[in-house]
């Protein structure tokens, strides 16, 4: 949560969920930095709502655990810059539907969206990603819960995973910085890290060789968050993802309202991805959604199960183009995209939770998605 570009996407989805609580459809693209003991957010929106941004701003710097001066940012005391525009109306006009035309919502942007899944784990994400999301949230509720006094916000971890073609068979090693007090050691951070927290995260059949760690690899790690590197929204689209697994087609997430298929798009491809491999048509899965700005349909789906399918690529194509929405329209309705969840997306990764309100990891209807390609669900 305290990673500074984490942090920054926090901000500006809080903004985002605030206007969207007031405002269903709220048009925003929030920029967020942070940095020593001043907070800025920029960029265009246009929506009915009216919002106290400095407070949204502060909260979210807040709940990500800064409330001290001595952290070099603190959510009661740092500067809070505000430069916001309108949408440019030339987007506007693609991207409004015109019921009177016949015209629904157009994508906010060209570009390409990846989504993808595997067998790896009960979430169906690679095994590396999900570890280190795994650690990162456990970390993440020692602090919390101050189980030790001297954990601070800023965190990341990294596991690598030794594969025997697609079959995880060792984890190699971890590697595990978080920010702390100066008043504690080395060697208080590494036993608690490594015994406490990431031990008995790992599977006991993939570390009966003990993997090596690296706690704090620099030796220290007192200067972090904000105060340590400048924090910008966007910067971390490869954990929000797969962990490099999967592709990604370049679009970050946060602050981003749901016309912008960066963010729909994205989060639908991981939906049919995931439900491919729930129902038993691939072991692993990518998904391909490509758009033109102001254009309602795709102008591309792609589906490629790596050589796993149980039933040729080409006819999973066609039922999922068939089975699914996959206009903007389609998907928001489809994902209820308008409410206000996404600031708890912005730190954990946007995929692999286990949590409600993210429709897109959903995989109830994957018996009906095998039943129309022709095979039978193993879900």
């Amino acid at each position: 949560m305290g990673h500074p570009d984490k942090l920054a996407d926090q901000v500006s989805d809080g903004v985002l969920d605030a206007l969207l609580a007031q405002d269903p459809n709220s048009r925003v693209a929030c920029e967020t930095m942070v940095t020593t003991g001043v907070a800025i957010i920029a960029g265009e929106i246009t929506s009915k709502a009216n919002i106290d941004y400095q407070s949204v701003v502060r909260e979210a710097i807040r709940d990500a655990g800064y409330t001290d001066d001595a952290m070099g940012i603190s959510a009661d005391t740092c500067a809070v810059m505000v430069s916001l525009d309108k949408q440019s109306p030339d987007i506007a006009q693609g991207v409004d539907a015109d019921t009177q035309a016949g015209k629904e919502i157009g994508a906010g942007d060209q570009g390409l969206m990846f989504g993808y899944a595997c067998d790896d784990t009960p979430e169906l994400m690679p095994l590396p990603i999900a570890l280190s999301h795994r650690i990162l949230a456990r970390l993440t509720e020692a602090r919390q819960n101050n189980e030790v006094t001297w954990l601070r916000p800023d965190s990341k971890s990294q596991v690598t995973v030794e594969y025997d073609g697609f079959t995880p068979v060792r984890i190699d090693t971890v590697v595990v910085s978080t920010q702390h007090d100066p008043s504690v050691t080395q060697t208080e951070i590494q036993d608690f890290i490594r015994d406490k927290i990431v031990a008995p995260l790992l599977p006991a059949e993939l570390t009966s060789t003990p993997p090596t760690y690296h706690i704090n690899p620099t030796g220290n790690f007192v200067v972090g968050g904000p105060h340590g590197d400048c924090g910008l929204t966007g910067r971390k689209i490869i954990v929000d993802t797969y962990g490099g697994w999967g592709r990604h087609g370049g679009g970050a997430f946060s602050g981003k309202d749901s016309t912008k298929v960066d963010r729909s798009a994205a989060y639908m491809a991981r939906h049919v991805a995931k439900n491919i491999v729930a129902a038993g048509l691939a072991k692993r899965c990518e998904v391909q959604l490509a758009y033109a700005i102001g254009v309602t349909d795709p102008v591309s789906v792609h589906i490629d199960t790596q050589g796993t399918g149980t039933v040729d690529d080409g006819v999973i194509c066609d039922v999922v183009k068939e089975f699914y929405p996959l206009s903007p329209g389609g998907i928001i309705d489809y994902l209820q995209l308008r409410r206000p969840i996404f600031r708890k997306t912005a730190w954990g990764g946007h995929f692999g939770r286990d949590d409600a309100d993210f429709t897109w990891e959903a995989t109830d209807r994957a018996a009906e998605l095998a039943a129309k390609c022709g095979a039978t669900s193993t879900n």
